[in-house]
């Protein structure tokens, strides 16, 4: 219901876990997930957002229109200066030295700051998706 969005927080920062990234979809396991990971639940079901505690019930049904209620609610939402989060898998990034390799389709960490997830090993930098994420949100 809301997976548009965990890109968007994950690129300004926010460790923001996907139930269907880790397989969960029953509302009793992403309660107990929640709770042990003390996270709070953002989504558009009104049925786990009145079980949840401090839950963030969004209602629009496109991304730009659930990041401007995340916006109303508090939620920052400005792009980290530095990837600190995966957007695929929420996994944390580390800067890649200039002389290490990257794959073919990133390009040379000599010529462009590259970043590596820890986690899944995907490669990011600051390019297009970054300055098409930063136009959308200061459009908010």
């Amino acid at each position: 219901m809301c997976g548009g969005v965990r890109a968007h927080l994950r690129m300004c920062g926010h460790d923001a876990a996907y139930a269907l990234d880790r397989g969960v979809e029953a509302d009793d396991e992403l309660l107990r997930i929640a709770r042990a990971e003390d996270r709070r639940i953002v989504t558009r079901d009104h049925d786990l957002a009145a079980r949840a505690d401090d839950a963030l019930l969004l209602t629009d049904r496109q991304t730009e229109g659930q990041l401007r209620e995340l916006a109303a609610a508090g939620v920052s939402l400005e792009l980290a200066a530095e990837p600190a989060r995966c957007g695929r898998c929420n996994g944390p990034v580390a800067a890649i030295a200039d002389d290490e390799a990257t794959p073919e389709y990133a390009p040379d960490p000599a010529e462009t700051e590259v970043w590596r997830c820890r986690d899944c090993g995907g490669c990011f930098w600051k390019g297009s998706h970054w300055d098409d994420v930063r136009e959308t949100l200061s459009g908010l």
